[in-house]
């Protein structure tokens, strides 16, 4: 078996030695050129980390296995890998045959006015608004302090200067004709939000559950929208988003579509897995089954 391993800014060689016990696997570092030069890939990294290399894997189509190296690791806690030890386990198991291995959708952002974001890859949870903005601030922050908490640390700083804006949120429904079924956009919110999150999986910023009851094999986006509220109540709120519980608040708007369109009354930044991608407006869809990805073990396995 050939191994090639990707090493994010916060992993070196000697990462890999947990996973190099197996006698008949060969490794490289970097990406392997084609699909013919590796059997699996392994990326050491965060959500950031496997964003920035989702084009490059979806092309390639070799089962990957996530070790999480990062601030948040949110993707990797949503295939069952918890810490680094979940993934040297889930690794011996697939390279002992026990096919541990599911094919996951991607969430897929395009805008009209550049060219460059066209079919841009996520694998966790995007949006526009507050959580934008914390984001933006929390990347600047030392690696070892986004470790410990910097979206909840960068939120106060974020809410400072914020102003909810309009915004058009519509999603896509199927619609039956004599013709057959269609894809018809109607709109879901229409006015002030402080978010709006596309999500393909649960968590996002180090465990915040924005988007409950995302699966990442559902063929579906699950889109979190909160409406005007004041920043006194944000700060009060904002612990819910930790459980799951801010579903319950009237101002909350939640529900599933295949499609999504955003349009602000003025350009927004969007972000993606922590990462900047571009500006509104956007839209933003689902490829079925883009990754073939190594998972761990259940919670009670």
């Amino acid at each position: 078996m050939r191994a090639a391993a990707i090493l994010g800014l916060s992993s070196s060689e000697k990462d890999l030695r947990p996973f190099q016990t197996e006698q008949n696997v060969t490794w490289q570092l970097g990406l392997p050129a084609s699909a013919n030069d590796a059997d699996a890939v392994l990326i050491f990294g965060g959500d950031g980390t496997v964003h920035r290399h989702l084009t490059q894997l979806v092309g390639l189509q070799l089962p990957v296995l996530v070790v999480p190296h990062g601030s948040g690791n949110d993707f990797a806690r949503a295939l069952k890998l918890r810490n680094v030890r979940d993934s040297v386990h889930a690794w011996r198991r697939f390279v002992a045959g026990h096919g541990n291995l599911r094919q996951i959708d991607l969430g897929v952002i395009s805008t009209s006015h550049d060219p460059k974001i066209h079919g841009h890859y996520f694998c966790c949870v995007g949006g526009i608004g507050l959580d934008a903005e914390v984001a933006r601030l929390a990347n600047r922050l030392p690696r070892w302090i986004r470790r410990r908490g910097g979206y909840g640390l960068s939120l106060l700083p974020g809410l400072l200067g914020f102003e909810p804006l309009p915004v058009t949120v519509q999603a896509s429904e199927a619609c039956r004709s004599e013709s057959g079924t269609m894809g018809v956009f109607t709109t879901r919110h229409q006015g002030p939000a402080v978010v709006v999150a596309f999500a393909n999986a649960p968590t996002y910023g180090g465990g915040i559950k924005i988007a409950p009851h995302a699966r990442l094999d559902d063929g579906q986006l699950d889109i979190c929208v909160v409406g005007n509220l004041g920043k006194a109540r944000i700060m009060r709120l904002f612990p819910s988003v930790y459980s799951g519980s801010h579903l319950s608040i009237p101002e909350v708007k939640y529900f599933q579509t295949e499609r999504l369109r955003l349009e602000t009354e003025r350009p927004m930044d969007v972000y993606a897995d922590g990462e900047y991608v571009c500006r509104t407006p956007v839209e933003v869809s689902v490829e079925r089954a883009a990754l073939r990805v190594i998972v761990g073990a259940p919670q009670n396995g």
